[in-house]
């Protein structure tokens, strides 16, 4: 009867702790340019640089735990706060679909800004460097440094916090620096 108990109480801890865990939202990242704010609809419209739609309605107060690191955070405004239309931002939102939900933005600034595309073929973390091959065949490295974001399975991430393999298809935001680019933004490519 007591190891009956014990089982009993594990499953029921463990089912708990699951759906504690499936509630909770993950952030994803991409970048574009902000085409419109409207405050009235509560929607900020996006020319998104992978293509996907740029319908994002901004949080509401909800039940659900948003799963969004701190440091990324700290980077960013909340999507209500942030007004200026033309901006190249970073856009960190929940959800997929033709309409996601908006957690917050961070403004890249004037640019100029670089999107290329490729396929991984080395993330070296000694000399913070990421290089990936591009369609045309042709290899680009862009320096990585703790305020470069990338997006993953798990969420957004800073820090050197994030790991990607040799053949992930991402795209990489870049600004120019110092004779190189530095990563703004990795995101998978679509």
């Amino acid at each position: 009867m007591m190891n009956g108990m014990k089982v009993l109480v594990i499953a029921t801890c463990f089912s708990v702790v699951t759906s504690a865990a499936m509630a909770q939202e993950i952030v994803h990242a991409l970048s574009g340019t902000v085409e419109s704010v409207n405050p009235k609809i509560k929607m900020t419209e996006i020319s998104t640089d992978n293509g996907t739609s740029g319908h994002f309605e901004w949080l509401k107060k909800t039940g659900t735990e948003i799963n969004f690191d701190k440091n990324v955070r700290a980077d960013a405004v909340d999507a209500d706060k942030f007004t200026d239309k033309g901006a190249h931002v970073i856009v960190y939102f929940v959800g997929d679909g033709q309409v996601r939900t908006i957690v917050a933005v961070r403004d890249l600034g004037a640019g100029p800004l670089e999107k290329t595309s490729g396929t991984v073929v080395k993330l070296n973390r000694h000399d913070r460097l990421l290089t990936i091959k591009t369609s045309a065949g042709a290899e680009e490295s862009f320096r990585i440094d703790p305020k470069t974001v990338a997006d993953t399975a798990n969420g957004v991430a800073e820090d050197f916090k994030y790991d990607f393999s040799k053949g992930d298809s991402v795209l990489v935001t870049a600004a120019p620096s110092n004779g190189g680019e530095t990563a703004l933004l990795i995101a998978p490519a679509m």
